[in-house]
């Protein structure tokens, strides 16, 4: 379930003509190491892993729509970042991966 979200995600940055290409492939590269934290989460904690995918998706979606809605990706980013703050110390490699895809949206200028 987790997989499929975050494959529905990929596909979503390769279509989005509203992406940058550096930004694109810095946030597919970042999506993959996500794919692998969040399969390793879903082991121990699946509403949190499913809590982290939402968030990601959700703000994918900000991000690739053609009028963006900058209280909208604020929103989706806070929750992405809110989602993974119970796991900064036992997942660190997931806390900065979040970070980083956080920081990648934001420098986007969004």
């Amino acid at each position: 379930m987790i997989e499929d979200r975050i494959q529905k995600i990929e596909a979503r940055l390769q279509e989005s003509a509203n992406i940058p290409d550096p930004a694109r492939t810095e946030l597919l590269k970042l999506l993959a190491a996500l794919k692998e934290e969040v399969r390793t989460l879903a082991e121990s904690h699946e509403e949190d892993a499913q809590s982290i995918a939402s968030f990601v998706d959700a703000s994918a979606h900000e991000v690739t729509r053609a009028e963006k809605k900058p209280k909208l990706v604020e929103a989706s980013l806070n929750g992405l970042t809110a989602s993974v703050e119970n796991f900064e110390a036992s997942h660190p490699k997931l806390a900065e991966t979040v970070n980083q895809i956080a920081v990648v949206l934001s420098n986007m200028g969004i």
